[in-house]
């Protein structure tokens, strides 16, 4: 076998862990794709024999790409980063495949993804290496030029961060996510009677001017009227998961893992009472947002 050959083999024994790895940090697969593909760019560029531990050496070089593309991803909007060529060596698909993508989401959970794109850069790679890949903080810290303990402190807010807190007793949340699965269930199915059955007759809806571009925000009442309008979003709604939103349990619409607007519901004896839409960018940064457990 000759030497690249041998080089390939060995990362191919890691590629999946990296990719992962790019996965969580990243929330999305091309370009969790593109920082693996880079990885193997600056290995095949390395004298491998010198690296004493290849899988810690690789996981260091993947969370570094993944860091700067987090820092950068503002910048990226306008000017997007460009990586190499892939290697013929080692190939990769032209496209992502968006059931691939939606796959990808739902095998780490895609409320989680959406509340690790809320973190920053530095809380994201601390949480996502110690609490999911068990890397030592002593380890993470270079990365982000912090001391481990510093370090510890960015993975132990990202955790209160994930988890969040309810504003309600677990009963309530119980019966809350009962109704709330229900409408989004019954938004997915195109149930229109079902959703009905959820609202309350003089149910209220308010949505900002992001929702639907126009000069005011919008305003609808009554339960006929509110679920035509929710039948009319049946297919974002395949890219919606339940969450904690600001204490209690709502909906977030996050395409390819990117947030995109939340649902906040307001429910009383187990019928949906008003509903506030938020997709306003600084809208969304104030919104307190969590996974809720299983």
């Amino acid at each position: 076998m000759d030497e690249n050959a041998s080089l390939i083999e060995r990362f191919e024994e890691d590629r999946v862990r990296l990719r992962a790895v790019a996965y969580r940090m990243l929330g999305s697969v091309s370009e969790a794709d593109d920082a693996v593909q880079e990885t193997w760019l600056r290995l095949s560029r390395t004298d491998a024999d010198s690296v004493q531990n290849l899988g810690a050496w690789l996981t260091t070089v993947v969370s570094r790409v993944c860091l700067n593309l987090l820092r950068s991803r503002d910048h990226r909007r306008e000017e997007p980063l460009e990586f190499h060529e892939p290697d013929p060596a080692l190939g990769r698909p032209a496209g992502i495949d968006p059931e691939q993508e939606a796959l990808m989401a739902d095998s780490v959970g895609l409320a989680l993804l959406v509340v690790l794109d809320t973190l920053t850069p530095p809380e994201r790679l601390a949480f996502v290496l110690h609490d999911m890949f068990t890397v030592p903080f002593d380890e993470i810290a270079p990365l982000i030029e912090r001391s481990p303990a510093a370090t510890r402190q960015l993975a132990s807010r990202a955790r209160r961060r994930v988890k969040g807190g309810a504003a309600v007793p677990d009963a309530d949340l119980t019966r809350q996510r009962r109704v709330v699965d229900a409408f989004l269930a019954a938004t997915r199915g195109g149930d229109f009677d079902a959703l009905v059955a959820l609202l309350h007759p003089d149910v209220v809806l308010r949505a900002d001017r992001s929702v639907v571009p126009t000069p005011e925000p919008i305003v609808f009442s009554g339960a006929q009227t509110v679920a035509k309008g929710a039948m009319a979003a049946m297919e974002r709604a395949q890219s919606t998961v339940t969450a904690l939103v600001n204490g209690t349990v709502g909906l977030a619409m996050a395409p390819l893992g990117r947030l995109f607007l939340v649902l906040d519901f307001t429910i009383t004896d187990d019928r949906i009472t008003e509903i506030d839409v938020i997709a306003d960018p600084d809208g969304l940064r104030q919104v307190d947002l969590a996974v809720l457990d299983n």
